[in-house]
C-alpha cells in the first residue's frame, strides 16, 4: 500500500506522444489519478498537435516545439480555472495528442452505378473509383466533433465517413466540371480536381483538410456499354445504317456459329441465316467494287422491294422454334415456315 502511496503522489513532468505506428489520428496522454508539475515539459513533434481539456471544455492548443507548462504558457486554461499568475501548485487537465501527417491512399468507389446528368445522354449511371488524402488541420473541431474523450482514435474508424462523403458529391463534381461523359476518361485530373473542390467543405466541417484526390477509373455498367458501343459504331461508319448493319452481321457470326454448333431447329435455321446474310453482304460489297455506284444504287433498290432482312427471318425463326418447343406449331408446319422464310432470303 505503502508503494501505491507513492505512485499516486507522483507528477507528471514530461508530457508526449512517441507514435508507435500509422493509423492513429488522436491519442489521449494517459493521466490515472497523476497531477501535472507545474514546469512540466511539454514536447510537440512535427506532424503532430495537443490539446489540453478543461472539464470538457478545450482550452490551449500547442503546436510542434518544446513548451515550459506554466501560466504563462497556458492562458486559457490559467482563465478557465481562475488561477493567480504566480499559480504554482500541480494541476489536472485531460491532454490529447493530434496527427497532422497526411492519411494517404484512402480510397473511395460507387458501390452501385451513380446518376449524373450528361449533355450528350441526358442521364448516366456511372462507376468511379480513386483515391484520397487528408489530415487533421483543426484539432480542436476534430476533438469537438469526431474524437471526444476516446482514449485513441483511428484512421479505420473515420474511413465509411469520409468515403460516403466522397461519393455524395460526385454528381456536383461532374456538373461543376461541365465535362461529357464520353470526355472524363480523358480529363480524369479536371473530374479530380472538381470533385476535390466539391468535398473540401465537407471536410473542413471536421477539423480536416482534403490534400489530395485521384481518379483512377471511370466506366459505365455493363448494359450501358454495350449501348454506347453501338453508337460508336454508328458514329464511325458516319450514321449509315446499312454500313452499321454490314458490321453488326460480321460480328454477330461468331455467336451464330456456337448456336449452330449447339444443334436443335433454332440452331440449325440460325446457321443457315447467317451464312447467307453474310453471303448477301458479300455480293453487295463484291457488285458495288465491280459495277460501282449505279450498281449500287440497283442492289439497294432490289433488297428495298425484296422488303426482308435477314435478321428478321433469323428473330421470326427463332419465335417458331419457341412454339414448336411449346407444342403450339406441329414440326410440319415448322418446316413449311422455315422452308417459306428462307426462300426469301436466297
Amino acid at each position: 500500500m505503502a508503494l501505491m502511496d507513492f505512485v499516486k503522489k507522483q507528477f507528471i513532468d514530461i508530457i508526449e506522444w512517441m507514435e508507435a505506428g500509422d493509423g492513429t489520428l488522436a491519442w489521449r496522454f494517459p493521466m490515472a489519478d497523476r497531477e501535472i508539475q507545474n514546469g512540466a515539459s511539454l514536447t510537440v513533434r512535427e506532424s503532430q498537435m495537443a490539446v489540453f481539456v478543461n472539464e470538457g471544455k478545450v482550452a490551449d492548443v500547442f503546436g510542434p516545439g518544446m513548451y515550459k507548462l506554466t501560466t504563462q504558457t497556458l492562458p486559457v486554461l490559467t482563465y478557465l480555472k481562475n488561477w493567480d499568475k504566480l499559480f504554482q501548485s500541480p494541476f489536472k487537465s485531460d491532454v490529447y495528442f493530434f496527427s497532422t501527417r497526411q492519411q494517404v491512399d484512402q480510397r473511395w468507389g460507387t458501390t452501385q452505378p451513380v446518376t449524373i446528368r450528361d449533355k450528350d445522354f441526358g442521364a448516366v449511371r456511372l462507376r468511379a473509383f480513386g483515391n484520397y488524402a487528408y489530415r487533421i488541420a483543426d484539432p480542436k473541431a476534430f476533438h469537438t466533433e469526431i474524437s471526444g474523450t476516446r482514449d485513441t482514435y483511428t484512421v479505420a474508424e473515420l474511413d465509411g465517413q469520409l468515403r460516403a462523403t466522397m461519393l455524395q458529391h460526385i454528381s456536383d463534381a461532374v456538373a461543376s466540371s461541365g465535362i461529357a461523359f464520353l470526355d472524363l476518361a480523358a480529363n480524369q485530373i479536371e473530374f479530380a480536381s472538381q470533385l476535390q473542390q466539391a468535398t473540401a467543405p465537407a471536410f473542413e466541417k471536421l477539423g480536416l483538410k482534403l490534400e489530395a484526390v485521384t481518379v483512377q477509373n471511370v466506366s459505365l455498367p455493363e448494359e450501358l456499354q454495350k449501348i454506347l458501343d453501338q453508337k460508336i459504331g454508328m458514329g464511325m461508319v458516319g450514321n449509315d445504317m446499312g454500313k452499321f448493319m454490314q458490321y453488326q452481321t460480321a460480328q454477330s457470326l461468331p455467336e451464330f456459329a456456337k448456336g449452330a454448333a449447339g444443334g436443335g431447329v433454332v440452331g440449325d435455321a440460325m446457321g443457315l441465316g447467317a451464312g447467307v446474310a453474310l453471303g448477301q453482304v458479300m455480293a453487295q460489297q463484291l457488285n458495288q467494287g465491280l459495277q460501282g455506284a449505279g450498281a449500287a444504287g440497283a442492289a439497294a433498290a432490289a433488297a428495298q422491294a425484296a422488303g426482308v432482312r435477314p435478321d428478321e427471318v433469323m428473330a421470326t425463326l427463332e419465335k417458331l422454334a419457341e412454339l414448336k418447343a411449346k407444342g403450339i406449331l406441329t414440326g410440319e408446319e415448322f418446316d413449311a415456315k422455315k422452308a417459306e422464310l428462307l426462300k426469301k432470303l436466297v
